[in-house]
């Protein structure tokens, strides 16, 4: 059964489903991307791993200690201090590993990168060092490189964090709850951009090549269909029980629960 929305579910934004929905998108892009391809373009996942520190330390406190009892001499500030040995506490700080993955377009026989393609996770926009600070380091060197850049954003919640500066963007577009910014090492100070309204369907973007080479076309609507299906996410989201996190707008919001009333009836 299809999503009941016509392009991007909001419901699957949800921190317990979207990053499964991220890594489908990943495959699903990159299938798409390969199908299209001819030599000597291959498209394959990269990855990478950051270390999440949980912000609450697990351990002992450390007191200050006495040697003797309070009626003892030293602790009313007479006879001799007791000399107490340091003994070394254990402060365990649990981390997680988190997984993310990307897509690459190289070419064959001497591996040159010439596409980065990312879809956004929740911690690309999430403030921290190893959260949104480091997809920014990373972002970086792709736009001071010879390399294209594809930034895929499905998520309304956390901060921009895709190349385009959204003020000047939204100044020409308008409000938008997500988009797909592309960027072209061949033009360095145009941005492609793909304004998308959580009613619109999503769109047919072009993946760049190298100078020369015509661009692959993508239907990111049919890829998000296709992964909405295999995932069995109509089984799993309760739409007439919850509601999308983080939550829409009233117009939105009164969108949704007449087109899912729609689906009901």
């Amino acid at each position: 059964m299809p999503s009941p929305f016509p392009g991007m579910d909001p419901f699957l934004e949800s921190p317990d489903v979207f990053p499964d929905l991220h890594d489908s998108l990943i495959s699903g892009i990159r299938d798409a991307v390969n199908s299209q391809l001819r030599p000597p373009y291959y498209s394959a996942i990269a990855s990478r791993v950051l270390v999440e520190f949980s912000d609450r330390l697990i351990g002992p406190d450390v007191n200050v200690l006495f040697g003797g009892d309070e009626n003892s001499p030293s602790a009313n500030g007479g006879g001799t201090a007791t000399v107490v040995d340091v003994e070394p506490v254990v402060i365990h700080v649990p981390h997680d590993e988190i997984r993310e993955l990307s897509l690459e377009i190289r070419t064959t026989g001497d591996e040159r990168l010439v596409t980065a393609i990312e879809v956004l996770s929740l911690s690309n926009k999430m403030p921290g060092e190893n959260r949104r600070d480091l997809y920014l380091k990373k972002q970086k060197e792709i736009l001071e490189s010879r390399v294209h850049l594809v930034e895929i954003d499905l998520l309304r919640a956390g901060e921009h964090s895709t190349a385009v500066p959204l003020n000047r963007t939204q100044r020409k577009t308008g409000r938008f709850d997500y988009h797909v910014c592309i960027h072209r090492f061949d033009n360095l100070e145009d941005y492609v951009v793909y304004p998308i309204l959580l009613q619109s369907r999503l769109p047919k973007i072009g993946i760049p090549l190298l100078p020369g080479d015509a661009d692959v076309t993508i239907d990111l609507q049919a890829i998000f269909d296709r992964c909405y299906d295999a995932a069995l996410y109509a089984r799993r989201v309760r739409y007439s029980e919850k509601s999308p996190i983080p939550p829409l707008s009233g117009q939105q919001d009164r969108w949704m629960k007449e087109l899912l009333g729609r689906r009901v009836t």
